[in-house]
């Protein structure tokens, strides 16, 4: 089985943007800036025939390339946070091209996550009791000012993850490239 992830790269300059604001919160577990990313669709545990299929309909999957900026500080989880992450302004084409991942991935035999598609890029995950609650919320109002971007999205990729003692270990296995 293969723990799967469709997924947008980070260019160096809003990957190093993102580790300065992790660093401004205080955020006890942070994401490897190598982990940083965009998920189009979590496709979860995969077989790899599954997983030969689904490469097969994203490579066949036409999109446009895009401009994309990230903006604002959020947490999801509510009373009981369970991740920071920094917002993604708001792109027809991010939602489209998400979309058309979600299909593409459904047709190919897979079963992404039913969420609402909430374009994100996970900061931190949270624990109970892993950060103070008012102090977290009080940085992350502090910080709703940040931007990073434009930056051009040209390509998406096929992902795998490695669950890990600490954290996950992520290595892409395909890239599709946007019109």
């Amino acid at each position: 089985m293969i723990r799967a992830f469709v997924a947008l790269d980070l260019p160096e300059p809003v990957r190093q943007r993102l580790v300065l604001l992790q660093h401004l919160l205080p955020l006890p577990r942070r994401v490897p800036p190598e982990n940083l990313h965009l998920t189009l669709a979590f496709l979860g545990e995969i077989t790899e025939p599954v997983a030969e299929e689904v490469h097969h309909a994203l490579a066949a999957l036409r999109a446009p390339a895009f401009a994309l900026t990230l903006r604002g500080v959020g947490i999801f989880g509510g009373g009981r946070a369970r991740s920071v992450h920094a917002g993604v302004a708001a792109e027809p084409a991010l939602a489209h091209l998400a979309r058309k991942v979600e299909t593409a991935a459904r047709r190919a035999g897979a079963a992404p996550e039913a969420r609402r598609f909430v374009p994100h890029v996970t900061l931190a995950r949270l624990k109970p009791g892993d950060a103070d609650p008012q102090r977290l919320e009080a940085a992350v109002a502090a910080e709703q000012g940040f931007a990073a971007g434009p930056f051009a999205v040209t390509a998406f990729a096929l992902c795998r993850s490695f669950l890990g003692e600490s954290q996950a270990h992520y290595r892409e296995l395909a890239r599709y490239p946007l019109a």
